[in-house]
């Protein structure tokens, strides 16, 4: 019976890698401090409406308008950033040309710059008076202060996050493949959507869900390029902010505790469809 014992043990102790407890203690106790108690608390403070006072809060005019354009300009530029990151992250890895570097360092220019410096140079720019906008005036086209401008903003703030997610996958690309690809006559269109792209997709994805949860909770670059008008260029992050001015602390809960709850959703559902390429094409399970 000792021996069984000690057999058992010594099995377990082996399952386990050493320091696990500790380092499952920590990580559990640093996701807590970080970002479970928050969000639990943005909830309880919620909870101090009734349901029918939060359903009210949540659902008026100005609420939903908010919602659309938020979920609907950060969905957009998300997919801009999905189709112009690959193009960029292909261009800074398949090709070799003067200034490179400064380009490559250009990219994570979005990551530095405070966000309420980038909002001021994008409508410095794309103003009616700006140095760009003032082409598009003439064309009858508004950037600034329209829901173009809040995508632009949005684009700009989320492509590093879709060229640092795919750069290094397509650096990893096996090129035999590709050689092997055009020695059975395939050219190069049919190579990459046969070989390269499918190798692609889980990062694709894993940018396009980075780049729309930033866009999402933008609140800086945006603030100045929208205008703020409500029911037209008002994000949900800017309500939330006049909630909290009026000291609607409860009403304010409200409308950020719809935003978790739908980018939760939408997240999840993009990392569902991950999880399938990842099956699909024989990624990582």
């Amino acid at each position: 019976m000792h021996e069984v014992f000690l057999g058992f043990f010594s099995k377990r102790k082996k399952s386990v890698l050493p320091g696990f407890g500790l380092s499952m203690g920590f990580t559990t106790f640093y996701l807590s401090l970080i970002v479970f108690i928050p969000l639990s608390a943005l909830l309880l403070k919620s909870f101090e409406l009734s349901l029918s006072e939060f359903w009210q809060v949540v659902t008026t005019e100005r609420a939903i308008a908010s919602y659309r354009l938020t979920f609907g300009a950060s969905f957009v530029a998300a997919l801009v950033n999905l189709v112009f990151g690959l193009l960029v992250a292909w261009v800074l890895v398949r090709y070799s040309f003067p200034g490179k570097k400064i380009v490559d360092a250009l990219v994570d220019l979005p990551f530095a710059l405070p966000t309420a410096v980038a909002g001021i140079a994008l409508t410095a720019l794309y103003a009616p008076n700006g140095w760009i906008g003032q082409f598009f005036h003439a064309m009858g086209i508004k950037v600034a202060y329209s829901a173009f401008g809040v995508t632009l903003a949005l684009i700009f703030i989320g492509l590093p996050f879709v060229v640092r997610t795919v750069q290094p996958v397509l650096e990893d690309v096996d090129k035999e493949l590709e050689e092997a690809s055009a020695s059975l006559g395939a050219n190069r269109l049919q190579t990459f959507c046969r070989v390269i792209f499918p190798a692609l997709i889980p990062s694709l994805l894993t940018g396009f869900a980075l780049a729309f949860a930033r866009a999402i909770g933008e609140y800086g670059s945006v603030v100045f390029i929208s205008g703020n008008m409500p029911f037209r260029t008002e994000i949900t992050p800017l309500l939330i902010m006049s909630r909290l001015e009026q000291y609607d602390y409860a009403g304010a809960a409200a409308l950020g505790t719809v935003m978790l709850l739908i980018s939760f959703v939408l997240l999840l559902l993009i990392n569902a469809l991950q999880h399938w390429s990842n099956q699909r094409h024989g990624g990582v399970k």
